[in-house]
């Protein structure tokens, strides 16, 4: 879609125009479910549904704020991955005891909710150096990494936007952008490292059955 197409669609979804805002969501919905369910190493198709949905609530209550400095799905995608961590922070309380577990803003309807396509959870090829069976430390690791870099890295291997787009998403400049990468991917295999070390530690304490 190009950009004033976009715009020009944006701009009947803030006017209030149903058919507008159904465009938007059959285009941009399964894209974003592709995206958390990425992020999520652990999160199930209901997680990701959930995640969707408050993601596209924020977008209708927040449109209005969309300055149109980057493209509408980078916007988006910036909202789900925050409401990817806001629901995991809830998951993660729940375990302890210390809150609820999140019931769903509304129930999908078998024949008429957006259909999710996950795509295979494997990392890309700049992150190659997980093996595909350690995958889930990956999402452990950016856990662990923290913002600023975390944000970018899901910009760039689960979104996979360009350093233009992620730039102009940031208020970057690519150059910056390609630095940050840099710095941010040498952090994250350390931290993964440490995990896989961890990890195979473990392994190797846990007796064998004969």
């Amino acid at each position: 879609m190009s950009s004033s197409v976009e715009a020009e669609l944006l701009a009947r979804c803030q006017a209030g125009e149903a058919g507008a805002w159904d465009v938007l969501f059959d285009q941009h919905y399964a894209p974003a479910g592709r995206f958390v369910f990425q992020l999520g190493y652990d999160f199930s198709r209901e997680d990701v549904e959930e995640i969707c949905q408050e993601a596209f609530l924020t977008v209708i209550k927040s449109l209005h704020t969309f300055q149109g400095h980057s493209r509408f799905q980078t916007w988006l995608f910036r909202i789900a991955a925050n409401k990817a961590r806001d629901y995991r922070q809830r998951q993660q309380a729940a375990k302890r005891g210390g809150g609820q577990i999140p019931l769903p803003l509304h129930p999908v309807d078998a024949e008429d909710g957006f259909a999710l396509d996950p795509p295979s959870p494997l990392p890309g090829p700049d992150l190659s150096l997980i093996n595909g069976e350690k995958i889930s430390l990956v999402g452990q690791a950016l856990e662990q990494l923290g913002d600023p870099c975390r944000e970018i890295l899901e910009l760039r291997y689960f979104a996979d936007l360009s350093y233009e787009e992620i730039a102009g998403a940031l208020a970057l400049n690519p150059k910056t952008v390609s630095s940050r990468l840099s710095k941010c991917l040498g952090k994250l295999e350390n931290i993964t490292r440490a995990l896989l070390a961890r990890e195979d530690s473990r392994e190797k304490q846990t007796p064998t059955s004969v």
